[in-house]
């Protein structure tokens, strides 16, 4: 994928597939590390299944025989030097976390990290996603919104503006000018 926020996106609608009631989304930039983890609680997977996920031809869908989003997420992690890790367990959740070396030449981009977030929007799961870039961080939790929303659906168009441009600014500033 062309840039690594599509790669969050894939993998977090696998966990709203998954049934998930919470996702837990973090990115973390660090000494030339970007660390991505999105973990869940969803019906997870069995380790036959956990052992054959990082290869493409391995999916739950029916309506085709390829799956890629986690072998490829894991590829372009690899291809910076970084790392790749999922766990999970039945009836707990999962985890996937990708490390991606910040200066390779292979890394792709961040990306727009708010248009995925408000794209995951949805009025019956929650999401928690913290973003850090060396020491200052920035947490958007849609659990608070909701409370703060008292009844109004977080997916109405009016607030997926704002919570976009609410999630710009802080991005933004956590960036402190360096472009992820």
């Amino acid at each position: 994928m062309r840039e690594l926020a599509l790669n969050v996106l894939d993998i977090a609608e696998n966990s709203v597939k998954a049934n998930a009631s919470l996702i837990v989304i973090t990115i973390e930039a660090r000494k030339n590390l970007l660390t991505i983890t999105i973990a869940d609680n969803g019906k997870g997977m069995d380790k036959a299944f956990l052992a054959r996920v990082t290869d493409p031809f391995t999916t739950t869908r029916t309506t085709r025989k390829v799956g890629m989003g986690i072998p490829l997420f894991k590829e372009a992690a690899e291809m910076t030097g970084g790392r790749f890790s999922i766990d999970s367990e039945l009836g707990i959740g999962t985890t996937v976390t990708a490390s991606f070396v910040i200066d390779s030449i292979d890394r792709a981009p961040l990306g727009d990290i708010a248009e995925s977030a408000v794209t995951l929007l949805r009025d019956d799961i929650d999401f928690v996603w913290v973003y850090t870039v060396n020491d200052k961080s920035f947490t958007f939790d849609t659990r608070e919104v909701k409370r703060e929303l008292g009844g109004i659906p977080i997916t109405s168009p009016e607030i997926i503006k704002f919570l976009k441009d609410m999630l710009e600014e802080n991005i933004e500033s956590i960036n402190g000018g360096i472009i992820l």
